[in-house]
């Protein structure tokens, strides 16, 4: 049975992918002569995009002013974490950082979200971001000591899965320009998710830059658009919380696994101090051997203090509180992206995109509705 310690259960980061789907085409090519003569003798009816009409009767074709998009994403990360720092019941925090170890850790999310959005100018569109996100994050780590020779072993190893659900909301825009019948954008938001455990909402920016090219099918107005790109995520670093000590402890043989992590830590205490106290005068004043012997105490006296807090806790799990801080990070910024688009007509677009590459995974699957302002 795993015992959940409950600061692995708030190494939560989340980033919403959104990306305007349409964007201003310059039409090109003698044989789409008729469509660009038509264009630039239209009266362009609409307020928005500033300059459509200019700009429309330069030959560019631009999508309707206004868009509703519902987007549902998935991704799954794997993340860095460092600086840990864990309290219980609001009292001090311990420093962990030299002596815990993270495996494998990865945050899995999805997400459904709204984006209203508007063509400020011909070549930027700007939106914002509603929506509702689950999130579940996997932590495999342990606590580790070293000995009388500087190995360093695991006295203490925990794992957990801990369950999110966040309300997002952000804003974005999207630079856009019309190159030789293909296009390029470079699409960028903000957002912040807020989870009731944790003491501000989790920011994260997005940048997508994405080139792509669009093929006219026979009907009017429909076409299919694919593109390749890249995605690249920041999420703040810093994240601060407090969580109930019941919602994220399995008391399952709890008590038996601090005691025997206890009885490590104390067995390599006696291995390092008679190893230290066989030392001679001058061998204690190298400075190898002072390094070797002030890193050991210093790891096995924060093992020691946190463990025996930690059993302290247990006796009162059902009144206690975690408190933590941490840094964390994507382990890779960047991933490569490839997508497509299926025009109905000048209204209706269906979008899926994928990401890979790098320790990152990620799906996208929008509908969009669009209409003159």
């Amino acid at each position: 049975m795993k015992y959940n310690i409950p600061i692995s259960a708030l190494l939560l980061f989340f980033s919403v992918q959104i990306f305007g789907q349409v964007y201003t085409d310059k039409i090109v090519g003698a044989k789409n002569q008729l469509l660009k003569d038509s264009l630039k003798i239209e009266n362009y009816p609409y307020a928005l995009p500033i300059w459509g009409e200019k700009v429309a009767q330069k030959g560019y074709n631009l999508p309707y002013s206004a868009g509703l998009s519902v987007n549902y994403y998935w991704q799954d990360s794997d993340i860095n974490i460092k600086d840990l720092e864990v309290g219980f019941n609001n009292g001090p925090m311990y420093d962990l950082d030299e002596i815990v170890r993270f495996d494998n850790s990865s945050v899995e999310a999805s997400a459904i979200t709204f984006r209203p959005d508007i063509w400020l100018l011909p070549f930027l569109n700007v939106y914002g971001i509603i929506g509702k996100v689950q999130s579940t994050t996997k932590i495999n780590a342990g606590i580790w000591v070293p000995d009388a020779d500087n190995n360093w072993s695991q006295v203490y190893q925990f794992g957990t899965k801990a369950n999110f659900d966040g309300t997002t909301l952000g804003f974005g825009l999207t630079p856009t320009i019309g190159i030789g019948g293909g296009w390029l954008a470079l699409d960028m938001n903000m957002s912040w998710t807020d989870i009731k455990s944790l003491d501000k909402p989790a920011f994260s920016y997005i940048f997508g830059p994405r080139l792509g090219k669009t093929f006219k099918l026979r009907k009017p107005e429909r076409n299919i658009a694919v593109w390749v790109g890249a995605f690249r995520v920041h999420i703040s670093g810093d994240t601060n919380g407090n969580i109930a000590f019941s919602d994220v402890l399995n008391l399952d043989d709890a008590e038996a696994k601090v005691t025997a992590g206890l009885t490590k830590v104390s067995d390599n205490q006696t291995k390092v101090d008679n190893w230290w106290n066989g030392l001679t005068p001058a061998q204690q004043a190298n400075p190898i051997n002072t390094a070797k012997h002030n890193t050991a105490t210093r790891a096995l006296e924060k093992a020691g203090t946190f463990l025996t807090n930690l059993d302290g806790a247990l006796s009162t799990a059902g009144n206690s509180s975690v408190q933590y801080s941490l840094q964390k990070a994507p382990k890779d910024m960047w991933n490569f992206l490839v997508g497509s688009q299926f025009q109905y007509n000048k209204h209706i677009m269906f979008r899926v995109e994928a990401g890979f590459l790098g320790t990152r995974t990620q799906a996208l699957a929008g509908l969009q509705y669009r209409f003159g302002l």
